[in-house]
């Protein structure tokens, strides 16, 4: 047999089995999601919470009573924005139908300005007469949506269980981890999830810092516009910026169809302006300045990462994709550099601590 041909199929074959492996891995992660999610997700808020155990354990606090005082305030903070949320939902829900009643007046018009026929009054019966002919087949669907919701508390439940451990055990889960590792390359592993955790602290600040800066701009945009729902319409686009790219459109559309609902036109093209200011802000500004200092991905890769994400495991998977490629690339990073330091000398909780030193010259 030639060379070129047998360093083929044997290249071939090793990619077959490497692929195989990789598609065994996919799978069990989307068969055992209920668990992997869950787990997932506190890990992220284990990397937003654990420098605040840390500060409060530095000032003296017994670590389990840093831990309990973080996950408190945490669930306080919580309750307090969800009843909130659903107050102000409940408070204004007659309001916004008065409001849209008023409205359609304006939307007809609107409608008559585009090319094609519609007559909302008409669209808003054809709506309703839908709803009423597949009563039953909501009805079915609320059942699934009632075991969805047994799912979600099961999955809340294990997020706050795994988390309080992560938090107040963290080290020593890690060094049974590492264990695992051959022990050859134990050293280097260590160092190399050390950069990893150090890179996921760094994007989940940042994240949570454009997140921020996003609700409060659009936030206040809605509130001079007198458009309702300001606090749940702020919230939803808090939520939005953790999923890079599609949640900021989405969110932001969700905004200005609700001004456009119960404001009218002008209304909603003013919200509309103050969503992609926002947005640009957001694009030119803090993402390059923030999220460019903790996380060195290139705009394909989060674009790409999060479509494979949405594939693969949908809106759980868009959250998790670009923190999963964030923490594998410093890890990589950290294993092929020319040279490492001692696992001691690099601080997890430290986002500086991401990359590995320079090469020697020379």
């Amino acid at each position: 047999m030639p060379r070129p041909l047998r360093i083929a199929s044997e290249a071939c074959a090793r990619m077959l089995v490497i692929a195989a492996g990789f598609a065994l891995l996919v799978f069990l992660v989307i068969e055992l999601r209920v668990v992997v999610v869950p787990v997932a997700i506190a890990v992220l808020l284990s990397a937003l919470l654990a420098p605040l155990v840390r500060w409060l354990h530095e000032r003296r606090v017994p670590r389990g009573i840093a831990t309990a005082l973080v996950m408190v305030g945490g669930l306080a903070a919580l309750g307090g924005l969800l009843t909130a949320v659903v107050s102000t939902l409940v408070d204004g829900t007659s309001q916004v139908v008065a409001e849209v009643t008023d409205n359609v007046g304006s939307l007809q018009g609107l409608a008559d300005a585009t090319p094609f026929r519609i007559d909302v009054g008409v669209l808003g019966d054809q709506v309703l007469q839908a709803v009423r002919d597949n009563q039953q087949t909501l009805t079915s669907g609320a059942v699934t949506t009632a075991a969805t919701v047994g799912e979600i508390l099961a999955g809340f439940a294990l997020c706050l269980f795994a988390l309080i451990f992560m938090l107040h055990d963290g080290r020593r889960i890690w060094g049974f981890v590492r264990l695992l590792a051959p022990r050859a390359r134990r050293s280097r592993v260590d160092v190399a999830a050390r950069r990893a955790f150090a890179s996921l602290v760094g994007y989940v600040r940042a994240t949570v810092l454009v997140a921020i800066v996003d609700a409060i701009g659009i936030g206040l945009g809605l509130w001079a516009t007198g458009v309702p729902f300001v606090l749940p319409l702020a919230a939803l686009v808090f939520l939005g910026a953790f999923v890079p790219i599609i949640g900021a459109v989405l969110t932001g559309a969700v905004a200005v169809l609700v001004a456009l609902a119960t404001e009218g036109p002008v209304t909603a093209l003013i919200v509309l302006g103050v969503v992609l200011a926002v947005q640009q802000l957001e694009s030119h500004v803090l993402q390059p300045v923030l999220m460019g200092r903790a996380v060195r991905l290139h705009p394909l890769a989060v674009a790409l990462g999060v479509a494979v994400g949405v594939v693969v495991a949908g809106i759980a998977g868009a959250l998790l994709a670009v923190p999963l490629l964030a923490v594998l690339t410093a890890a990589v990073r950290s294993l092929v550099a020319s040279r490492e330091v001692a696992p001691r000398a690099v601080d997890p909780l430290r986002p500086r601590e991401a990359n590995p030193p320079p090469a020697l010259p020379g």
